[in-house]
């Protein structure tokens, strides 16, 4: 039932992006050891006898920088993160000024007949937990046109 939206990448283009951009990688990229240019989200997912649970690893991601929406069946975690660091000399110029921004985003399929109210979260310690639970699919009523003559 939970199933990624994407499921694989080009173990090529992991390699040509980690051998020419790896020196390139921002801190915050190689904090989460995400391959360069491809930010992800590590999931874990868990059944239990409810539903299941997933818990998503979001490092250096705070409350306020995740999104979670529910439409059409799709679960999409979205999180954006913008951060500055600026150190100036006593007469103002910079020595080092370094930016970053950064998004990724998150789709898995819990079914139609899953609601918002059904999904619980928390964040804690850069980890978002989403517990889902297992809903039955609604039964379609069997209907019959009636033929004449």
């Amino acid at each position: 039932m939970l199933l990624p939206s994407v499921f694989g990448e080009s173990l090529f283009d992991d390699f040509m992006d980690d051998f020419f951009n790896d020196g390139f990688a921002t801190p915050a990229r190689r904090q989460a050891k995400a391959p360069v240019g491809r930010p992800m989200m590590r999931t874990d997912v868990r059944e239990n006898e409810h539903g299941y649970q997933l818990d998503i690893d979001l490092p250096g991601y705070g409350k306020d920088d995740v999104k979670v929406q529910l439409k059409e069946g799709y679960l999409t975690v979205n999180a954006t993160k913008a951060s500055s660091n600026d150190e100036k000399d006593e007469k103002g110029r910079y020595v080092r000024r370094e930016r970053y921004t950064g998004s990724m985003s998150r789709s898995f399929y819990v079914g139609d007949d899953v609601t918002d109210a059904d999904i619980k979260a928390k964040f804690k310690d850069g980890i978002l937990t989403l517990d889902i639970p297992k809903v039955e699919p609604k039964k379609q009523e069997e209907k019959y046109i009636s033929i004449e003559g």
